[in-house]
């Protein structure tokens, strides 16, 4: 029975990816088998990387850590993420992060929960397209109103400062919220572009929350750099306390831990006060054992290690799954700058492949899984009745060498069926 024939229940929409991995579980898949591909997926390999830290594979509770846990996380791990965004973006600069501008939380989403549930009766901004998990976010909410603003393939999805300012000014906007790098277009924000987007949120008093869950996912810098090229606002930020940016990022994608849940906001202290008092009844805080565990991953010289690993891999990921694409005539706007996605222009496949439905459709019967566009297209309680990216789907580079190569064989057979 549908939930929302149930008295009092609203039906409540699937993301983008737990809707595609559940028709495709209908279809046989499951994650160990041995003939599917999940190109859909929206997580890293966790397995070992050439020249990346040894993987943790045992864990040790310490038997005080069975209890509850503060509700914005153990001082220490605090205290360690506030001592990495120091060493990797602060150095020299007068104002740093301390335990107080950090909160912990169960992964991403319970971190951008409670950052919803602290925002009040404004208009806030969002981009399109984006991540699909904010659609429900944004819908479920009622005291802050979602204003949509529009990226442009002509402009490589990147969004000019002087429409974000008019943006702001015209629809008075009091916060935008953006994944940076983006998922799915994986067009990065940075250098003096994204200097200008915190002095613009400083100037106009807007408060900027960026999701940086794929800020070691940088594909601009020299292969192989040393240090490798991460991006983040903390760079920019002038005073922890007073700038009205907030950084939300863990252990899901950078570590490529994402089974642990555990994530950070970094934000004025006035901010992570009202986060974890959104938490206390939202959540009850994040996993308690788990924490003690994770302070050796955030040591610079292992974070540094890590990420080196991750960009020489996936660089060479990306630029794989962009030539086979290409091979197929399935076109891409925008190359990704960072993340692990393609966004797929699918325009210039034979009907029905050039519909991103279709096309995931015809992939499951070759069982390969992409993501539909139209997900991306975040439109919170279907307030507009166009939907957009009904020509695109993303593809993941996530998974591993192999199960990429199977899976872009499998998308080069369902086109081939309609040549």
């Amino acid at each position: 029975m549908q939930a929302s024939s149930i008295p009092g229940f609203r039906r409540v929409p699937r993301t983008g990816v737990i809707y595609v991995m559940h028709r495709a579980g209908l279809e046989g898949y499951t994650p160990d088998h041995p003939a599917w591909a999940n190109l859909g997926q929206g997580m890293p390999e966790t397995g070992p990387l050439p020249g990346s830290p040894p993987r943790i594979d045992t864990l040790t509770i310490d038997p005080r850590h069975q209890e509850y846990g503060p509700i914005t996380g153990q001082v220490a791990l605090r205290q360690k993420v506030a001592d990495l965004y120091n060493a990797l973006y602060r150095q020299g600069k007068a104002s740093q992060y301390t335990f107080e501008n950090v909160s912990i939380a169960g992964g991403g989403r319970a971190a951008l929960t409670r950052l919803a549930a602290a925002l009040g009766n404004i208009n806030m901004g969002h981009f399109l397209p984006d991540y699909t998990a904010y659609e429900e976010l944004l819908a479920v909410f009622k005291a802050f109103i979602p204003i949509p603003i529009l990226l442009d393939a002509d402009e490589g999805y990147q969004a000019p400062l002087a429409h974000l300012k008019r943006e702001i000014q015209g629809r008075g906007l009091q916060a935008i919220l953006a994944s940076n790098p983006c998922n799915p277009t994986g067009q990065v924000v940075e250098n003096d572009r994204l200097r200008r987007w915190v002095q613009m949120a400083r100037d106009h008093q807007c408060s900027l929350i960026l999701d940086e869950f794929y800020s070691h996912y940088i594909y601009t810098g020299a292969p192989g750099g040393d240090p490798p090229k991460l991006v983040s606002a903390a760079t920019y930020i002038e005073d922890v306390d007073t700038d009205p940016v907030i950084l939300v990022d863990g252990l899901t994608k950078n570590w490529r831990y994402p089974g642990w849940r555990i994530s950070w906001t970094l934000g004025p202290r006035a901010v992570i006060n009202a986060i974890g008092s959104a938490g206390s009844f939202l959540d009850g805080g994040p996993n308690h054992p788990f924490q003690a565990q994770v302070l050796d991953l955030l040591e610079l010289d292992a974070v540094l290690q890590e990420t080196t690993a991750i960009q020489r891999s996936f660089r060479q990921k990306r630029d794989f799954t962009l030539a086979r694409l290409r091979g197929m005539g399935i076109l891409v706007d925008a190359e990704p700058q960072g993340t692990f996605y393609v966004w797929a222009n699918l325009s210039a496949l034979p009907a029905p492949l050039n519909d991103g439905l279709s096309f995931f459709q015809e992939g499951l019967q070759e069982k390969v899984i992409t993501v539909p566009g139209v997900f991306f297209d975040v439109n919170p309680e279907q307030r507009r009745a166009s939907a957009r990216y009904g020509n695109y789907c993303r593809i993941s580079f996530g998974p591993e060498m192999a199960v990429l190569e199977r899976g872009l064989d499998a998308l080069q057979r369902v086109i081939a069926k309609f040549a």
